[in-house]
């Protein structure tokens, strides 16, 4: 049955008030052994090989969507599916030790003081407006990290993905984090690899945060993202954009 995605909004809402504060720093450890995708040459369920100008080799899981969207086996900078990889503010495609609006490289130095990604001229630096609702490959770094057929996910594509798989909370290699199950009988693991919020690593072990490559129309100072919390909750969201999330790539083909 769908998921009514109104009510994924709220739930998100109400957890919102736990996402505005750091309350503990978290180990950023995670084991990396056995993978949950097994080997293949790209014609299968399940496959591997490199990337057109990517840094690293990236597996992909094929769920059987209704899209035929692939999705990656591990998060962007990760080397296995249980590494948390690493975490990156929306739109930007190298990792730092502090985020915040300071450090935000789409901003100069506030929400209301955007220099890219703005379609409500009150929230952009003297007035700026480019209506750019999603990500340039440019500032993707599933696209910039991994080759050009990478992307990171818009919100219709986790929605998709959630719709057409069975969510249980488990645990791999002494991981925490969540396995979306398809019919086919394929599956993809997504650690709770926590978020970053100023220099600090929060509710690592707790929840995932994954960004979507979707702009908040609304108010241009936040971006969606999907997640998750170990106890089985999905929520969708929209936060600030300079906070550290995960990303998780797609690619729409083999080619």
């Amino acid at each position: 049955m769908r998921k009514n995605f109104m009510i994924l909004v709220a739930a998100a809402m109400l957890l919102g008030t736990g996402l505005m504060s750091c309350e503990r720093d978290d180990d950023n450890s995670s084991s990396s052994s056995s993978s949950s995708v097994g080997g293949g040459n790209g014609g299968g369920d399940n496959g591997g090989g490199s990337n057109s100008g990517g840094q690293t080799s990236a597996r992909w899981v094929d769920l059987g969507l209704p899209s035929g969207l692939l999705w990656a086996e591990c998060n962007v900078g990760a080397s296995s599916p249980e590494d948390y990889g690493n975490y990156y503010a929306w739109g930007e495609t190298t990792t730092k030790s502090v985020y915040n609006w300071n450090t935000y490289c789409h901003s100069n130095g506030d929400s209301d003081q955007l220099t890219k990604y703005c379609n409500v001229s009150n929230y952009g630096y003297n007035d700026y407006m480019d209506n750019l609702t999603i990500l340039q490959p440019g500032d993707d770094v599933a696209t910039v990290n991994m080759g050009s057929e990478w992307r990171t996910p818009t919100m219709e594509e986790w929605q998709e993905l959630i719709d057409n798989t069975q969510m249980a909370r488990t645990m791999q290699n002494g991981v925490y984090g969540i396995r979306y199950i398809a019919s086919n009988g394929q599956s993809l693991f997504m650690p709770a690899a926590g978020y970053r919020w100023g220099g600090d690593i929060c509710y690592a072990g707790e929840r995932g945060n994954y960004w979507t490559s979707s702009l908040y129309p609304y108010a241009p100072l936040y971006a969606w993202y999907f997640g998750f919390l170990v106890d089985g909750q999905n929520v969708y969201g929209h936060f600030d954009r300079f906070v550290g999330f995960s990303v998780r790539a797609v690619r729409t083909s083999l080619e």
